[in-house]
């Protein structure tokens, strides 16, 4: 259920009312908007007497919230969710582009790359310190040293880092290097996970899993949001369905949908989405038209002597090309880049 504050309430009203949530056995997560407050009201399975709430003063009505996803909800936060990284706005009218190398191979290949996006125009910049991998014998990544050569690219590109955390043992020290934690495909149903991100307060960028439906994504994320931790980036990355010649089948329709259920941001990978470095330019393009607040791409200077996902990396020449046919799309649309 939301209860929905009238435009005059004041502070001392909505706190009494957060107040009256609490000591029914709940809990009251508060959306501040333009206009008027939501104040979101989770847990406890019990009824809860509307005409109670209602009656209080400075309340204007209470409505159900049907969805299983509460916080994630549209009903609940009807204004997107913007916030700022490190002086980079997410979610907001400006599109956000993050970019680098599927892993951090090493220090001489992360600045070069590193600057290569920068210059192009990304925003932030991504690597692999930690890489899941289906065959154990694949390159895992440098681990702690990757993330402190993220953090050395962080200084001296001035760019924001995304990368990967794996278990919830890793939180505090990925957290330590890094911008914006990143829950990978494989992980969005680590539950355990989700509740240590979402202790962190740290960003999230949540991956849809590779057989996971939009809700269990949405639920996903509610895990984290359910910590008060509301900097949370849904990305669609592609699905497993019965194609053979795409790594995955990458949604699209997700893309406005999600941003018709949720609040939240939402980026858009078409590298693991496709698996095909000629198809990223093409994706990418359709996921801005679609209204992606953003894409995350795999650059690389040498794809052909990368030791992760080269076939699905762009080239700097072809990530250049890329950022480039983007402002138009944005334009479009009435966003900027």
């Amino acid at each position: 259920m939301i209860i929905i504050m009238k435009h005059a309430a004041t502070t001392a009203q909505v706190a009494n009312v957060a107040a009256r949530v609490e000591q029914m056995g709940c809990q009251a997560h508060l959306s501040e908007g333009v206009e008027r407050t939501i104040i979101g009201v989770i847990g406890n399975e019990r009824p809860i007497d509307r005409e109670q709430i209602e009656r209080m003063a400075g309340v204007e009505r209470t409505v159900p919230v049907l969805r299983p996803f509460k916080l994630a909800s549209r009903e609940f936060h009807p204004q997107d969710t913007v916030f700022p990284i490190n002086g980079v706005s997410i979610g907001g009218e400006g599109l956000i582009v993050m970019a680098g190398p599927c892993a951090v191979e090493s220090r001489e290949l992360l600045m070069e790359t590193a600057e290569i996006v920068k210059d192009a125009g990304a925003h932030v910049l991504r690597g692999g310190a930690y890489k899941p991998r289906t065959s154990p014998y694949s390159f895992q990544g440098l681990g702690e040293e990757g993330l402190r050569l993220l953090a050395e690219a962080r200084q001296q590109t001035g760019l924001p880092v995304v990368t990967e955390v794996m278990a919830p043992e890793q939180v505090p020290l990925v957290s330590t290097y890094a911008d914006i934690l990143q829950i990978g495909a494989r992980s969005m149903q680590n539950y355990a996970l989700l509740h240590a991100v979402g202790e962190s307060q740290r960003p999230v960028l949540l991956k849809r899993g590779m057989m996971s439906t939009i809700e269990e994504l949405l639920m996903s994320a509610e895990y984290i949001l359910s910590h008060g931790n509301h900097r949370v980036i849904l990305c669609e990355r592609g699905i497993r369905t019965f194609e053979k010649y795409t790594r995955n089948t990458l949604d699209i329709s997700a893309v406005p949908l999600l941003k018709q259920l949720s609040h939240l941001p939402v980026m858009v990978d078409p590298s693991h989405g496709t698996g095909h470095w000629e198809l990223v330019v093409p994706v990418a393009r359709a996921a801005i038209a679609a209204g992606a607040d953003g894409l995350i791409v795999e650059v690389h200077p040498r794809p052909e002597e990368a030791l992760s996902d080269g076939a699905q990396s762009l080239k700097p020449s072809r990530f250049v090309e890329l950022m480039q046919m983007l402002p138009p799309i944005a334009a479009a649309l009435g966003r900027t880049l």
